[in-house]
């Protein structure tokens, strides 16, 4: 078959030919006689049975069927370059698992995940989403390279911890009437936020109900947008056009803190170790850019003992 003969080295000296608009150039330029080039154009003439090119006085130009062809050769090169560079990136090494709780993963990080793939694509990311202990279990069993979740969901410290404000969260037109009890909106036991949110109401003396229980941050979001009750959010999450942000009052307690912990391995793999370095840049520019503390410090809890829906 003619396409068999048309290897890379004819098509990238007939590419170098018609560019340079000169056998001696381009012969100069790939190290060869004028006189091998020439019987390698010949050679491609006579397989394909068109004239590619046209002698002028300054040198040779491609013809009209020439100009065709070069199209094609020129595309031929440029994906097999693009092969050996997409089979190389396999072979840089695994991919880098990352895990992130689902509150963060939805609010604070997209921008920081798409800074990390913009600054370098050549990483092969395989990015988890899930609650927090989930995320944490995942840790357990070495699933993962880097995380970012609750400390109370993880046994071990975190290379970074951040304090995060957890607001009370209505619908646009919602006005608690203090003289009932309060609606909620809730994530489903055992879950770590819904424990400080129970925790505050108790301190202020409060009565509650819970009108909606679920695991899934829309839903919950879907909830306090309709009015059936106050949630607790991340400043991301919360949606100005339908919701309002309570402060401290006779109705609703004060805003909460819980603490999130970044989280990587001491074996981890350079890749891991590039991914981390960017991890954290883009994380200055996110909600997690406050004041670090040692996961030790956070309220005087030891880790709590990993359950399903511990976030």
């Amino acid at each position: 078959m003619i396409s068999d003969a048309l290897t890379p080295d004819l098509l990238r000296a007939y590419v170098s030919v018609c560019r340079l608009g000169s056998l001696s150039r381009a012969a100069e330029q790939a190290g060869r006689a004028q006189s091998a080039l020439s019987m390698q154009m010949r050679r491609l003439e006579d397989l394909l049975g068109k004239r590619l090119l046209r002698r002028t006085g300054r040198g040779v130009v491609p013809t009209a069927e020439g100009e065709v062809f070069l199209t094609y050769a020129t595309r031929m090169l440029l994906l097999g370059e693009e092969a050996v560079a997409r089979l190389g990136e396999c072979n840089t090494g695994d991919p880098v698992r990352i895990g992130l709780a689902e509150e963060i993963a939805i609010g604070t990080l997209p921008e920081a995940l798409g800074r990390l793939r913009r600054a370098r694509p050549d990483l092969a990311l395989d990015i988890v989403v899930d609650h927090s202990i989930a995320i944490a279990d995942r840790w357990q069993d070495g699933d993962l390279d880097l995380a970012i979740a609750t400390c109370s969901s993880f046994a071990g410290d975190a290379a970074e911890t951040w304090d995060v404000e957890l607001l009370w969260v209505g619908a646009i037109d919602s006005d608690p009437d203090p003289t009932r009890p309060l609606d909620i909106i809730a994530y489903a036991e055992p879950c770590f936020w819904r424990r400080r949110m129970v925790e505050a109401l108790a301190e202020c003396e409060r009565d509650y109900r819970v009108t909606l229980t679920s695991q899934s941050i829309a839903a919950i979001q879907a909830g306090v947008e309709n009015g059936l009750g106050i949630a607790l959010m991340m400043d991301e999450c919360v949606r100005p056009d339908t919701m309002r942000v309570f402060s401290a009052s006779a109705t609703v307690p004060a805003p909460l803190t819980v603490q999130y912990g970044l989280y990587t391995r001491d074996r981890s793999t350079s890749a891991a170790e590039v991914a981390l370095a960017h991890f954290r840049d883009s994380l200055q520019g996110t909600g997690f850019s406050g004041r670090r503390i040692h996961p030790k410090a956070a309220y005087g809890d030891p880790p709590l003992k990993m359950q399903a829906g511990l976030r």
